[in-house]
C-alpha cells in the first residue's frame, strides 16, 4: 500500500535534499536580534512548503518573538485519528566559526552526511516530515491521517511565547496524539524510541559570613569560612553510594520494574570510561550507570566559587561562596517540591555563624513517560524495525524538552519521540551535521508510522 511513497522519496531525493538545501541555507539564529529577518524567511519557507504540500489552513502566527507555523490538514475524515507534529526551524549560534570546517549555512555533503548548522537539530528532521507528507499527496493523493503541525521559532531560547499561544488557542491545537522529530538513536543505525524524558529543577546557594575578605592569620579560629560551610552543606546531600540524602526527595519516585530494566540491558549505548575519560563509573545503589542515567533522579553541583582564584596564595577567608545546582527528576517528582526540600533541608544543617541565600531555578519542568507496551510506541517501533532493518532499543533519556510536559499538562495526550539523530551529529557545536543514512530510512519509518496510525 505504501511502496508508492518509498519509491517517490527514492525517485525524487535530489530534489529533496535541493530544497532541504535551501532550507538550512536560512541563518534562523533565534537568540541574536540581527538575524531576526532571516528567521521570519524561515517561517515563511516552512509555511510555503506546507501549503505547497497541500495543507488546506496555514498560518503564520505572530507572537511577542519570532513567528510560529501552524498548519491543518483535516481531509483523511472524520474516524481517522488527529496527529499534532511539532518541530522547530530556529538554529543555535555558529560560534566558534573558525572551527567549522565549511560554511554553516552553505550546506555541504560529505562522508555521508549533510553538514550545516540545523541539519540536525530541527530543521533536517523537520524537513523529513514534511517531505513524507508531500510524497503521499502526490503518491495518494492524501494524507492517512489529520494532521496539525505546530513549527516554532523560539525553541532555542526556551520556546518563550509557545506556552501561552497553547493555551490561549488550546483547541486550535489540539489532537489525539503528538510527533515529535527532535531526538535522537543510542547509535547510527539503531532503531530507538525515546519513551521518556527527565525533569529538571535547580538552586543556587550563596553562603554570607563577614562582611569582607578577611586576613586569615588575624581572623582565622575566630570566624566562620563560607566555603568550610558551603563545603559541609553540600556533603550532607549526597553520600558515598550516590543516594540523595535529602528527605522527601525518593518519596514519590518508583523503583524500576523489572521490564524497564531488561529494556535498557537491551541498549548498547556508550563505553563511558572511553567517551569521558574517567577511570570508573558511580551510580546509585543498587542501579548501574545506564539506569541511573536514564531512569533514576540525580543531584549535581554545576559550579562552586569563593574566595581568591589567581595566581599563587592569598591568605584571606572570603566574604562569600556560591554553588550552583540541577536535578534532574522522573516521574512522580515535582520540580516546586524539590526545590523546597532542597531549601529545607540546607535550612536544617546550615552552620551557625553565616546567613545562606538560596536562588530557585525558573525553567523547571516536569518529567514525561508513555509506557514503553503503549500502541502507539508499539507501532512506531516496528516501523523502525521495518526501514533499519534491525530491532528497536526503548530508552530514557535525561535530557528535558519543556514542549513536552506542556503538552502533557494542557491535553493529556501520548507524545511519540520519533528522532533520527546520532550521537556524532555535534548538536549546538561546531560541524553539525546528519547522516544520509538517518534522512533515508527515517523517511521510510515515518511512510510505515503514518500509514500504521491513519484509517
Amino acid at each position: 500500500m505504501v511502496k508508492g511513497v518509498v519509491e517517490y522519496l527514492t525517485d525524487n531525493r535530489e530534489a529533496l535534499l535541493k530544497r532541504l538545501h535551501e532550507y538550512l541555507t536560512i541563518p534562523s539564529i533565534s537568540t541574536d536580534s540581527a538575524y531576526k529577518e532571516d528567521v521570519k524567511d524561515a517561517a515563511r519557507f516552512t509555511s510555503e512548503y506546507l501549503t505547497e504540500i497541500g495543507f488546506n489552513k496555514v498560518e503564520i502566527l505572530e507572537t511577542k518573538g519570532h513567528p510560529l507555523v501552524f498548519a491543518e490538514y483535516n481531509k483523511a475524515g472524520e474516524n481517522a485519528p488527529t496527529v499534532l507534529f511539532y518541530g522547530h526551524y530556529d538554529v543555535q549560534p555558529v560560534d566558534p566559526i573558525e572551527e567549522w570546517e565549511s560554511d554553516p549555512f552553505n550546506p555541504n555533503i560529505r562522508n555521508g552526511r549533510i553538514y550545516a548548522r540545523g541539519a540536525s537539530d530541527d530543521k533536517g528532521q523537520v524537513f523529513m516530515n514534511l517531505a513524507v507528507f508531500e510524497a503521499y499527496m502526490k503518491t495518494k493523493g492524501k494524507l492517512p491521517i489529520n494532521v496539525k503541525v505546530c513549527i516554532e521559532g523560539e525553541e532555542e531560547i526556551g520556546s518563550e511565547n509557545l506556552y501561552d499561544i497553547l493555551i490561549d488557542n488550546k483547541e486550535k491545537f489540539s489532537a489525539d496524539f503528538v510527533v515529535i522529530s527532535d531526538s535522537g538513536m543510542v547509535a547510527k543505525n539503531q532503531p530507538t524510541i525515546l519513551y521518556g524524558l527527565k525533569g529538571f529543577t535547580g538552586i543556587e546557594i550563596t553562603v554570607k559570613g563577614p562582611d569582607q575578605d578577611l586576613h586569615s592569620g588575624i581572623y582565622g579560629g575566630a570566624v566562620r569560612n563560607p566555603i568550610m560551610a558551603l563545603s559541609h552543606i553540600l556533603a550532607s546531600m549526597k553520600n558515598d553510594e550516590e543516594v540523595i540524602t535529602v528527605e522527601g526527595f525518593y518519596d514519590n519516585v518508583e523503583p524500576l520494574s523489572e521490564e524497564e530494566r531488561e529494556l535498557i540491558k537491551k541498549v548498547k549505548g556508550e563505553n563511558y570510561e572511553e567517551t569521558t575519560g574517567v577511570k570508573e563509573t558511580v551510580s546509585e545503589k543498587g542501579y548501574d550507570a545506564k539506569e541511573h542515567t536514564m531512569a533514576r533522579p540525580t543531584f549535581e553541583i554545576n559550579g562552586i566559587y569563593g574566595g581568591y582564584q589567581g595566581e599563587g596564595t592569598k591568605t584571606i577567608i572570603p566574604s562569600t561562596a556560591t554553588a550552583k545546582i540541577t536535578c534532574r527528576l522522573v516521574p512522580g517528582q515535582d520540580p516546586n517540591e524539590i526545590q523546597q526540600m532542597l531549601k529545607n533541608h540546607i535550612e536544617k544543617v546550615k552552620p551557625s555563624g553565616v546567613d545562606v541565600d538560596i536562588k530557585l531555578e525558573k525553567l523547571s519542568s516536569k518529567a514525561y513517560m508513555v509506557k514503553p507496551d503503549h500502541p502507539l510506541v508499539q507501532k512506531a517501533a516496528a516501523c523502525y524495525k521495518k526501514a533499519f532493518q534491525k530491532e528497536t532499543v526503548f530508552v530514557r533519556m535525561g535530557g528535558s524538552i519543556p514542549i513536552v510536559e506542556w503538552l502533557d499538562e494542557l491535553y493529556h495526550i501520548p507524545v511519540i519521540l520519533l528522532g533520527f539523530g546520532t550521537p556524532d551529529d555535534r548538536l549546538h557545536s561546531p560541524n553539525e551535521s546528519f547522516p544520509l543514512d538517518s534522512f533515508d530510512k527515517g523517511m521510510e519509518t515515518l511512510v510505515y508510522y503514518w500509514n500504521e496510525v491513519g484509517i
